[in-house]
């Protein structure tokens, strides 16, 4: 049985995830410096355009070190 409490929390804390990620996606899209939580690197947009000139990466939005890779679908 599903404990209604527990789903509660973990949609709640789904929800505060999805909306920082867009926040941060605004962000590096608009320009603005934003630092990886973790190594303290800038975040970068890499477009399909440039991940097929680097056929290795998928485009979306990274650090360097590769702490923070979120891959976005662009359409």
């Amino acid at each position: 049985m599903i404990d209604i409490n527990k789903f509660a929390a973990l949609q709640k804390a789904s929800h505060h995830s999805f909306v920082e990620q867009k926040q941060l996606v605004k962000k590096v899209m608009a320009g603005k410096k934003v630092l990886c939580t973790i190594c303290h690197q800038p975040l970068y947009l890499l477009t399909p355009h440039q991940a097929h000139d680097n056929s290795h990466e998928n485009s979306g939005i990274r650090c360097k070190k590769g702490c923070t890779d979120l891959q976005l679908d662009f359409v």
